[in-house]
């Protein structure tokens, strides 16, 4: 009786951790969803403001929390995402998540975009020196060349401020680690 009562509750004990994991990984989903709307609304905005602007000025990108900045393609390995503004659990669920005080990718300086591991940048350890990578944030577009790629330790500081535009990619290390990675995957990019 007692081993039918412990199966019992290891089988409930699962069912609700599952459905946990489904539940995050749904709302991860219907963040993208809502982000890629909402891109796509800002593109359709920008474009119809530039195509009425006398001027060559460039809309900007309005930033808040957990809203869509930039869109982020690496075509080698077939990714499409929109980033989305913070690196806590809120942004990076729905995206990759682009770190709050580093400039939009395409702008002076180290343009930082973070993302999990077995999430949206799963596939991004097939990535070598010479891949390109594309975005736009606003008007802006730009094409990079990964220029740069190692492994640190986590503790190590590997985020650097720069005068010149550059982008940084970051994920945890190893890709398929089970458990807290202990270390990380940085690619840096520098425009074509």
């Amino acid at each position: 009786m007692t081993r039918r009562r412990i199966g019992f509750a290891l089988i409930i004990a699962g069912g609700v951790l599952t459905t946990f994991a489904g539940s995050r990984y749904v709302s991860g989903a219907t963040a993208q969803d809502r982000a890629r709307r909402e891109w796509d609304e800002m593109t359709a905005r920008a474009a119809y403001d530039d195509a009425l602007a006398s001027t060559a000025e460039r809309t900007e990108v309005v930033i808040r929390h957990a809203g869509p900045v930039a869109r982020l393609q690496i075509p080698r390995i077939g990714l499409d995402e929109i980033v989305l503004e913070g690196i806590d659990d809120e942004a990076m669920n729905g995206g990759p998540g682009h770190y709050p005080g580093s400039p939009l990718p395409g702008g002076a300086g180290n343009s930082i975009i973070s993302a999990h591991r077995d999430r949206h940048f799963r596939n991004l350890g097939q990535l070598a020196v010479g891949d390109t990578i594309l975005t736009q944030s606003g008007a802006k577009s730009t094409r990079w060349v990964v220029v740069k790629r190692k492994v640190v330790g986590k503790e190590r500081p590997v985020l650097f401020p720069s005068r010149t535009a550059t982008l940084t990619l970051t994920t945890c290390w190893p890709i398929r680690y089970f458990g807290s990675a202990p270390d990380r995957l940085i690619l840096t990019a520098k425009p074509i």
